[in-house]
């Protein structure tokens, strides 16, 4: 077993284990992939203000998001095709943690169905929804979150046209899917992945398949998901979910200070400052650079959570310090559970934990609710 100390040790061992169209699949922006780039470049210009002789015993991460306790201030983002990282993925994922203490977020385009999940679990976990053309799918898709117990809804609000990743064409992640000669090959080479997909709950898109009709195969789902997504979106339809929903929400994808005051007098409960990971808009502003204005826009009406090339406690220490409430993780998690599967998402999670603990020390600070903008060095 190797030496895990950080994220990128984790990122390593998942490129060489997973199979190259998915691990691309999770791990590319669009276009030139500039925005993607400038997530994590733009956080690590960032600097910490070193702290020295402050009494930082009995420190705590702990905090709440939504008004739910956790470990610390981070939530799982919702990610398509988890299951194709590792077998049951996103099972693995919301088991890790509940135990962790932190939110899950199960993603629409999820191989492993919200029923799946709910059975697998014991706490609530929050739901991610797409608004599709077929709005009673969507009524349907809100009902089942219900039903399962689902804590808050997570609106995604960017993905209405599809932003090109050059790395899928060229793998064949089409519409239908275009198997090349190279990834055949490649997942040739990759048998213990092709041996625990043998034995995993489903191998398609869970939370469609038998509930689309004339569509239960990978490829007829994926057609179908294509032409789903809604150019027509608008803020009406933003209200009528909340109408369907009736609990909390949380809208995804806010990049822009006048979108985010529009959210919260949509009612928001909370807000995700976040460009898709650099996935859809390329040239776009990274997260961390837009959160200050938005974080000024919306005051205390919403909570403002932070997405967008978190690797690190550090990463998310520099977000909370900007006025983020929380940050959410799915690169990082997406490594960890490539990488070992359970096991590498716990090591994730206790990877951010640690450096959050061990920096927010450094900048002389005990608590979550102590972290502010004064324990930055500004330009």
């Amino acid at each position: 077993m190797p030496v895990i100390t950080c994220i990128e040790d984790l990122r390593q061992l998942a490129r060489k284990r997973v199979p190259r169209a998915f691990y691309d699949y999770a791990d590319s922006g669009s276009y030139t992939e500039c925005t993607y780039r400038a997530n994590a470049d733009d956080l690590a210009a960032i600097k910490l203000r070193q702290r020295v002789a402050v009494n930082v015993d009995n420190r705590s991460t702990r905090s709440t998001l939504l008004g739910q306790e956790v470990s610390m201030p981070v939530a799982i983002a919702p990610t398509g095709l988890a299951g194709m990282q590792w077998a049951d993925g996103e099972i693995l994922g919301a088991q890790a943690a509940e135990q962790f203490g932190i939110p899950f977020t199960l993603s629409t385009m999820s191989i492993c169905s919200i029923e799946d999940v709910a059975a697998a679990t014991t706490k609530p976990f929050w739901f991610q929804l797409y608004v599709m053309r077929d709005r009673e799918f969507i009524a349907d898709l809100i009902q089942r979150a219900k039903a399962a117990r689902c804590s808050a809804l997570v609106l995604t609000l960017d993905l209405q046209i599809l932003g090109q990743r050059h790395k899928d064409l060229k793998n064949g992640m089409t519409v239908p899917l275009r198997p090349t000669l190279a990834n055949l090959l490649d997942l040739a080479s990759k048998p213990a992945w092709a041996l625990r997909m043998l034995g995993a709950r489903r191998r398609t898109f869970g939370n469609l398949a038998g509930h689309v009709k004339d569509a239960d195969g990978i490829n007829s789902l994926a057609r179908w998901t294509a032409r789903q997504f809604d150019p027509t979106l608008s803020w009406k339809d933003v209200e009528w979910i909340k109408r369907q929903w009736g609990g909390k929400l949380i809208m995804k994808g806010i990049l822009d200070p006048e979108d985010a005051r529009i959210a919260a007098s949509c009612g928001a409960d909370a807000i995700v400052v976040s460009n898709h990971g650099g996935r859809q808009l390329d040239g776009a502003q990274s997260s961390i650079a837009a959160l200050p204005a938005i974080v000024e826009a919306v005051g205390d009406r919403t909570e403002v959570l932070f997405d967008g090339g978190v690797r690190s406690g550090q990463d998310v220490l520099k977000a909370l310090a900007l006025g983020a409430r929380g940050a959410m993780i799915g690169r990082a998690f997406l490594y960890g559970l490539g990488a070992m599967g359970r096991p590498g998402v716990d090591a994730a999670l206790g990877i951010i934990q640690r450096e959050l603990d061990v920096s927010m020390a450094l900048t002389g600070t005990r608590t979550i609710a102590e972290i502010g903008p004064d324990i930055l060095i500004r330009p």
